[in-house]
């Protein structure tokens, strides 16, 4: 049974940084992608980015770009989201999960950590 733990979330202020870790526990398989969503008060639950975990091809949300950088260290199982230059709209529940395939919609992904809260203060 695999499982997935984010941590490193918490309250910064407009313009700080952040970096999320989400480490994978069980039997892991690398292949497919690792990916970070994020979901808002009142929100639908959004695409961040994405990792694969063999060639380390990364994918960002339009939103993310420049300031959000995805990375895996495959010998730890851990997938790694940095996040810069944060906005008071970054705010919300961040989940890693993990799709089989090569996607950004949620419902391609079939294993999903707790999630771990990212507030920005303006």
């Amino acid at each position: 049974q695999v499982q997935l733990v984010e941590s490193g979330g918490g309250l910064v202020q407009a313009g700080g940084s952040l970096r999320l870790s989400c480490a994978a526990s069980g039997r892991t398989v690398n292949s497919g992608v690792m990916g970070w969503f994020r979901q808002a008060p009142g929100k639908e639950r959004e695409f961040v980015a994405h990792i694969r975990w063999i060639t380390g091809i990364t994918v960002y949300a339009d939103s993310v770009k420049g300031r959000f950088t995805i990375s895996r260290d495959n010998a730890k199982n851990t997938v790694y989201l940095q996040m810069n230059s944060l906005k008071p709209e970054d705010t919300g529940v961040y989940y890693c999960a993990r799709a089989p395939g090569i996607t950004a919609a949620p419902s391609g992904y079939d294993l999903w950590g707790q999630g771990t809260q990212v507030t920005v203060s303006s």
